[in-house]
């Protein structure tokens, strides 16, 4: 900051690997603008409509340490605006999680990444966007219990992220591959149905799986599938 002339008009934050924390926030940041910090975390914010938004949001970190890191810190960002938020109002909000670890492939480090840059509402919208990324999570993880021919596990999986968006085709799409897969065409039949009466292209995919070991069902119970 001593190298900055501006440095009156900054406010920054770093937190290193080891938990050490450095902030600054200058004494010409428009007001209310302030920051806290503590073990593994700092917070600050300037323009915020008044004092209460900083210590809300150092409460809010503190008190939700069971929360998954990007869970946590969405939690934080509603507590700021719970007390009173940003003095022009909402409009943005951004959300990235980077692993542990320096890797090769830069690609691979951020394990989140989610943005919102024009929104009526936009910590609901990352809310919704944070929920997104989790159930694909247990769809990937569903991917790769088909890879390794672990039906079970795929049907957990891909079941877990229908839960969290119960509408999305997708969604059920997979599961009831799992569900067929694992000799349960009783179970897939009302599934794949409901999914080609809104969407005809997954009942044109499904003709497609087998090709690529996808789905292992006869060639009497595809047909079965494909007539729905």
């Amino acid at each position: 900051m001593e190298a900055d002339r501006g440095r009156d008009y900054r406010q920054v934050a770093f937190l290193d690997a080891s938990g050490a924390v450095s902030v600054y926030t200058g004494s010409s940041c428009i007001a209310s603008a302030s920051h806290a910090i503590g073990e593994n975390y700092s917070v600050q914010a300037n323009m915020m409509l008044n004092d209460d938004v900083v210590p809300a949001m150092s409460r809010a970190f503190v008190d939700h340490q069971e929360l998954p890191l990007a869970e946590r810190v969405v939690t934080v960002l509603h507590a700021a605006q719970a007390a009173g938020g940003d003095i022009r109002g909402k409009q943005s909000a951004a959300l990235i999680v980077v692993g542990p670890e320096v890797v090769d492939e830069v690609w691979k480090d951020r394990k989140i990444d989610l943005r919102v840059d024009d929104h009526q509402d936009p910590l609901a919208e990352l809310d919704r966007l944070l929920r997104v990324h989790r159930a694909y999570e247990h769809m990937n993880r569903g991917d790769l219990a088909v890879e390794n021919q672990d039906m079970e596990g795929a049907l957990r999986e891909y079941g877990a992220a229908e839960k969290m968006f119960p509408r999305n085709l997708e969604m059920k799409y997979w599961k009831a591959v799992a569900l067929a897969n694992n000799g349960r065409m009783e179970e897939a039949l009302p599934v794949f149905e409901y999914v080609f009466d809104r969407d005809s292209n997954w009942r044109e995919l499904t003709g497609r799986l087998p090709a690529s070991g996808l789905l292992t069902v006869t060639n009497a119970e595809l047909q079965t599938i494909l007539k729905l």
